[in-house]
This record gives C-alpha cells, structure tokens and sequence, in this order.
C-alpha cells in the first residue's frame, strides 16, 4: 500500500511539473508579440501551434494528449465560453443559415472527403467517413480573435462561432455513429439513425436547459459574485458529464447551458458588477485553456507519420475546401432566397476559407479504437489537415479580409473613443475647478491659469473630434450604436432589479429595441 501511495504521489509530481512546463512556455510565447513587433501580425493561437511545431522537430514532447483531456477538460470551457458571449438576438437573426450549416454542412463535408478518399486515394470507405467525420467540425478560434482585433462586421463572426457551435455537437454525433460501422456494431437503415440522433440531440438540449435555468433562477436568490462565478464553472463541466451519462451530446448540453446563462441568467439572476466578474473569469478561461489545447496540437505533430500520408492528405484537404465551398455558397444562397438572409458573396467567401479545424477534430481521430488498423493513418491525416487550416487559411485570413474590403475600422474607432474619453475627462475637472473657485488660500491668479489650460486642451480636442467624424461620417452612426446600447443596458439592467426585489414575475423584453429600431 505503501509503495502504491509513493508511485501515485511521484506521478501527480510528474504530471504538475509537465502543466508547469506547458504553461511556461504558453506564456512565453505570449509575450512574445510586445517584445518582436513583427509576431503581432500573426494570431496567438497560430503562434502557439507554430511554437509546438518546432518543440515536436526537436522531439521535444511536452505531455501525451489523449481524447479524454480534451473533450472532458479542455472542451466544456471553450464551448461555455463562446456561448456566454454569443447574444441570442444576434444568433437568432442568422439561426436558420447558421442551422444549415451546422447540420446539412456537416453532411456535406463528410461526404466530400469521404468522396475523395475513396475513390482517388482507395481507402475503404469506412475509413474515409472516419476521416471525414473527424475533420467535420469547425474550429475558428483564431479567425474570431482576428475579427475582434480587426473590427470586422460582428455578424460575421456570429454566423462563425453559431456554426462552430452548433457543429461541434453534430460532428461528435456522426463520428459516435461512423465509429461502430468498422467495428460491426452500428444499426444501418435511416430510422436507426434518426432516432439515435434525436436522443443524443434532445437529451443534450434537455440537460443543458434544465440546468441553465435551474442555475439562473438560483443565482436570484442571492448576490455573491465569487459563488455564482463558481456555479457556472460547475455547470460546464456538471452539464457535460451528466448529459454524456446519460447518454446525449455533451457539448450540445454545454452550449444550451451558455446560451442560457449568458442570455438569460445573467440578465434576472447577476447584477451588472457580477456580470462583469464572471465575463472577464470566462475571458481568462479561456485564454488559459487556449493557451495549452494549440500548443499542444502543434507538440503532439509526428512528422515522419505526416511523410508518409502527404497523398491522403493532400486529397483530404482538397475534398474538405470542396465540399466547405458547395456547403457555404450552396446553402447560403438557399438562406438568402427564403429566408432573406442577405449574406453577402464577400462573407460567404470568408465563411468558406475562415472554417478551420483543431481541437475536436483532433479528439476525435485520437479517439479511434486502437484494434482498428488505420487508426494511425487517420490520426496522421487529420493533423495534417488541421495544420493546414491552421497554419495556411489562418495566416492568410487577414489578406483575403482586405482584398474583400472587410476589415473593420477599429483602430479608427479607438482613436475616436480615447479623444471622447479625454474631452468627458476634462469636462469633469473643468465642473470640479468650478466648485473650488472660491476656495480659501486659491490664488485667483494660479485658478485662472488652470482654467485656461483646460478650456485650450478641450478646445484642441473638440477640433480632433469635428474633424474625424467630418472625414469619417461612420463615425456618428458608431456613437449613436453605442448610446442606443447604453439606453438598452439601462432599461434591462432596471428591469433585472424589479425581478430580483420581487416586484416583477419575469424578465421583460426591452421596450426601447422596437421603438429605436424604427426611429433608425
């Protein structure tokens, strides 16, 4: 018993040292963009893969990345995350082109690289659709960061992160069922299926919803900020767990949970200043676990296995740009003409090219059975293609941004902000002066000095501002999105504090988005 406790002891110090290690070298490479002005051009995430790459060409091997860790520890946060974020008004504006391609895409791209791999590179078929399920689901991490920094359009980087998503949920279904076709365990025939995906499907939905509202009418209770931090770490992880008991899709569970929480719960159960603790814990979250999943990726890379599958790799990759091509125009030209979505070619050209993959993709080739013989050659291929993703359309979404005139003004609009933020400033110590004017001891003199060196500062700044929003008329429909969401955060926020005095029943919608709406 003794030596038991001494060889478990002796690898949580094994292990504790190995995440240190991780973790050292994630937050170098963080620093490394403030300290070389070049590496800001290119992402984190992809930074992070790149410096795995060169510890995997020096066999330097930082941990063993197994199926489970990512799906059980590192995916819940992830998916959580984007969801607490993902407005609901926004998602459901664009859900059916978004639904499209979460559900009907993920078909799609099965079969094209399934297509291709059977027919030109001659892998069995259930191979191929191994394959193809794995590589099925998006992963754009890295592109919405970019959009963030780059101020594209928030719609794009809605339809991306909605598709992600909901994707995620339906690849790791196909797989579950396309695994067991090798293995002689899977009912064929179309009933089969359906009802095996509606379980999986509606058991996720249920749990998840079950316990996003369980927790946001827990939360209104009472106001204790770390505890209902806390609630919500459980959740994504408790939601996961329970719903894949049961046997239903835990990431489609967490992702109801987040939407839940971070659309309604927040709003009836977490006043503002809670709100704003567990949005930056999440942000934090996620940021830590991003830091160690694509570092990771690129450290897991056995280059002399993705020697000998250059061919499969090659059709892999071009199938998957295939079949995303025919799913994102094709689909949305479907949404557009019945449902008026009216995405634009530019977007959909930055949809089709912007659907990277990593790292469910990546859990679930590891996932294979290992009695299965081409377990390595599926596993070899879609690290490959993954690479490809990350490293060649990650790296190349930022030109295709400014050739299609995508890229937002947001340096512009910071500039604008940092002068507005200065004028408010100033007004404010002008007003304070104001009130000290005749304080005893005031050299009239010094006062009238001060005066006047504040009143020239907020004149210069005037001056910058007219002049920016006469060169840049957006400028003024910008300002006036930012005081119409103030006036919806307002109201909302007031009608969250009638809920949790007990002087309402139920959250109220907005009164003032339809009335500004049809002003603007």
């Amino acid at each position: 018993m003794a030596i038991e406790s001494a060889v478990g002891e002796v690898g949580i110090e094994q292990n504790l040292k190995q995440f240190l290690l991780v973790l050292s070298v994630s937050l170098s490479v963080a620093t490394l963009p403030q300290v070389f002005s070049w590496f800001r051009q290119i992402p984190y995430t992809l930074l992070l893969v790149i410096a795995g790459l060169g510890l995997a060409l020096v066999d330097v091997r930082l941990v063993n990345l197994s199926p489970e860790l990512i799906l059980a520890i590192f995916l819940p946060p992830l998916l959580f995350e984007a969801a607490w974020n993902l407005k609901w008004s926004n998602l459901k504006r664009d859900l059916v082109p978004i639904c499209l391609y979460a559900v009907i895409g993920v078909v799609i791209s099965i079969a094209g690289v399934a297509l291709g791999l059977n027919v030109l590179a001659q892998l069995p078929l259930t191979t191929a659709l191994l394959v193809g399920a794995s590589l099925s689901a998006t992963d754009p991490v890295s592109v919405t960061a970019l959009f963030r920094e780059l101020g594209v359009d928030k719609r794009l980087t809605t339809l991306m992160e909605g598709e992600s998503l909901f994707n995620d949920g339906m690849a790791v279904v196909a797989f579950s069922f396309l695994v067991a076709l090798p293995l002689g365990t899977a009912q064929l025939g179309v009933r089969p299926v359906l009802l095996q995906l509606l379980s999986v499907v509606g058991i996720g939905l249920a749990v998840g919803g079950l316990i996003g509202f369980g927790i946001s009418y827990l939360t209104q209770r009472f106001d204790l900020p770390l505890v209902e931090q806390s609630l919500t770490l459980v959740s994504a992880y408790g939601t996961y767990i329970i719903a894949e008991e049961f046997g239903g899709s835990g990431v489609i569970a967490v992702v109801t949970t987040g939407l839940i929480l971070g659309n309604f719960g927040s709003r009836i159960g977490m006043n503002p200043r809670t709100r704003v603790i567990v949005s930056e814990f999440w942000e934090f979250l996620a940021f830590f676990v991003n830091s160690i999943v694509f570092l990771l990726i690129g450290d897991q890379v056995r280059f002399t296995h993705l020697g000998e599958n250059l061919a499969i790799i090659a059709i892999t990759i071009a199938g998957m740009v295939l079949a995303r091509a025919i799913a994102v125009y094709g689909l949305g030209l479907i949404a557009n003409r019945f449902v008026n979505s009216d995405i634009s070619l530019a977007q959909q050209t930055v949809l089709w090219w912007g659907g990277l993959r990593g790292s469910v993709s990546i859990a679930l080739a590891l996932s294979v059975p290992t009695i299965l013989s081409e377990r390595e050659d599926v596993i070899a291929t879609v690290f490959g293609v993954v690479l490809f993703t990350l490293l060649v359309q990650g790296l190349t979404t930022k030109p295709l941004l400014e050739k299609l005139n995508l890229l937002g003004d947001q340096p512009l609009r910071q500039q604008y902000l940092e002068l507005v933020a200065r004028q408010t400033a100033l007004k404010r110590v002008l007003r304070y002066l104001g009130q000290i004017e005749e304080r005893p001891g005031l050299d009239p003199e010094f006062y009238r000095y001060q005066e006047t060196l504040i009143k020239g500062e907020l004149q210069r700044l005037e001056e910058q501002i007219d002049k920016l929003q006469d060169e840049y008329p957006n400028l003024r429909t910008f300002t006036a999105e930012q005081l119409r969401m103030e006036l919806l955060a307002v109201e909302a926020d007031t009608y969250a504090e009638f809920v949790r005095s007990g002087r309402l029943n139920q959250e109220l919608a907005p009164l003032l988005e339809d009335v500004l709406e049809d002003e603007l």
